[in-house]
């Protein structure tokens, strides 16, 4: 039987953070996987974070980008100054903050992979952390850093996360030239 629910302070006041799932952490989950770096798994929780809290289906691509910028200074040093970060991180600050609500309730599928996936990810967002952790194994790494999932993000120029980029003005063609180049070393 149910206990009857206490009144405090405050009142009957329901959070507006959604609960995740038990799909979206079980045992298969993208960042469960031994194949990141601990700053990669770091970012990977962040993006989840940022999701739940944003009230999004789905960790996707531009979740994943604003949580590398905000945790990976490797990552920031290949944009083109303070001044492109400042503009990328204002306009990703605006998408969670309601400019993102277009994409609220919808898959985010830049066609690149069927979209049945993982409960919790977006197919480009699953697929670019899959790219991430190849990209690390073709380097001779065991992990993948940050760097290997930045290169991943602007590999599909269908994604949110390049969509996010063009937006703020990063030249894409140029930054996806400059990832591959520096997550192969």
């Amino acid at each position: 039987m149910p206990r009857p629910r206490e009144a405090d302070e405050v009142g009957d006041v329901s959070s507006r953070i959604p609960q995740q799932s038990a799909a979206a952490s079980g045992p298969n989950h993208p960042d469960n996987d031994a194949g990141l770096s601990a700053e990669l798994a770091s970012v990977v929780s962040g993006a989840r974070r940022r999701a739940l809290r944003d009230g999004d289906r789905q960790i996707d691509t531009a979740h994943l980008l604003h949580s590398l910028l905000e945790s990976d200074p490797e990552v920031r040093a290949a944009f083109d100054g303070a001044a492109q970060l400042a503009r990328l991180l204002g306009y990703l600050v605006q998408r969670s903050i309601g400019y993102g609500l277009r994409w609220q309730g919808a898959v985010e599928d830049s066609g690149v992979v069927p979209v049945l996936t993982e409960a919790g990810w977006s197919p480009a967002a699953s697929c670019a952390m899959e790219r991430a952790q190849e990209s690390a194994v073709l380097r001779g790494d065991e992990r993948a850093r940050g760097l290997d999932l930045l290169a991943a993000l602007v590999a599909d120029p269908r994604s949110r996360a390049v969509e996010v980029l063009a937006h703020a003005g990063v030249d894409v063609p140029v930054l996806r030239g400059g990832a591959a180049t520096e997550s192969s070393r």
